[in-house]
């Protein structure tokens, strides 16, 4: 039987299906002792290079151990060490669990926090520890696929929850945050494509002078009351297409100022102003939500129609000094009167 050389297959590997299986078979014969002394080596021209404990170089450790979105791994290095602050186990900035060192931990279980003793992981430097948590979770270990199969850095947020890394169920949302205010510390200069980018990065957490699309910012939907601010990340999805179909409307009557009467009424806010029961404005299941809108100066009756001929979804006739726009879960087309 011809034999290879390791060092030959991983040249030539291309993602193919047989070789894959190949690559996992041969994972699983490995002893786990093995690999880390593997682990080591493979890395060992990696010692030269010091990582800071600081939010760029633990994005920069995370690029080079092969992370798809290292914003990520830093915002959680944020949340899990209180900005590298405190550890876990040696140099263990995420809370990696294993022999190691024995601490009380706060785990979200059954509906509530309780605190647990748990073992975690020493590790030796910075990146070590970030390889780690990299070659499990973000890249593909085992049967597990890992998180750098997300489109993009909020769902690689998202997908750690569904992956069960962390018991915390805003654990994701917080993520998003520490993300969004690094982005918009980091990134202040004027982008020709902002609507993309914006819709991408638009959380729970963003500022309310945050633009949604190029002319409606978060602060719009909310009437700049944190009371009525979005808590989860489909409530962000649902308002970006509600707010690019505005943009249309916007274009379409010639770029005058368009004027949002009401967009986000969480309970108990939708019922003290009078809302209707069950109110698309509550946002408050996926694929749900709405706005109330006039363009300056344009009769509403036209917009309306416009709307109407337009809009796949959801659509009140009826109202004298406003549209409303909304969705509801599985996106219907619905229209109703005032």
């Amino acid at each position: 039987m011809t034999s290879i050389r390791l060092s030959d297959a991983a040249t030539y590997y291309k993602q193919l299906p047989h070789q894959t299986d190949a690559w996992d078979w041969l994972q699983g014969k490995i002893p786990v002792d093995i690999l880390e002394q593997f682990a080591v080596k493979y890395r060992e021209e990696k010692k030269d290079v010091e990582y800071s404990n600081d939010w760029n170089g633990v994005l920069n450790a995370a690029k080079a151990a092969g992370a798809k979105f290292p914003e990520c791994v830093a915002a959680q290095w944020a949340l899990e060490s209180s900005w590298g602050k405190h550890v876990s186990g040696a140099y263990n900035y995420f809370g990696l669990k294993g022999s190691g060192t024995n601490v009380n931990t706060q785990e979200f279980i059954n509906g509530k926090w309780i605190t647990v003793k748990a073992g975690f992981i020493d590790f030796p430097d910075l990146y070590t520890c970030v390889c780690y948590l990299v070659d499990r979770w973000y890249q593909n270990y085992g049967q597990f696929k890992g998180v750098n199969r997300a489109s993009n850095r909020n769902e690689c947020a998202e997908l750690l929850v569904v992956e069960k890394y962390a018991t915390d169920p805003n654990y994701s949302t917080k993520l998003i945050q520490i993300m969004d205010r690094e982005l918009n510390y980091i990134s202040n200069k004027p982008n020709t494509v902002e609507e993309p980018v914006q819709a991408q990065t638009f959380s729970p957490g963003s500022p309310f002078s945050y633009k949604i699309t190029p002319h409606i910012t978060y602060g719009e939907l909310t009437l700049n009351q944190e009371a009525r601010r979005f808590t989860k990340q489909h409530q962000c999805v649902t308002a970006i297409e509600l707010c690019r179909f505005l943009e249309k409307v916007r274009t379409q009557f010639g770029n005058k100022p368009l004027v949002i009467t009401s967009g986000s009424r969480p309970e108990p806010i939708n019922t003290q102003v009078g809302g209707a029961r069950n109110s698309e404005h509550t946002y408050d299941a996926l694929d749900k939500g709405a706005v109330d809108f006039y363009i300056d100066g344009v009769d509403i009756w036209q917009v309306q129609k416009w709307c109407d001929a337009n809009w796949p979804y959801s659509l009140g006739y009826g109202a004298p000094n406003f549209v409303h726009l909304g969705m509801r879960a599985g996106k219907p087309k619905v229209r109703w009167d005032y």
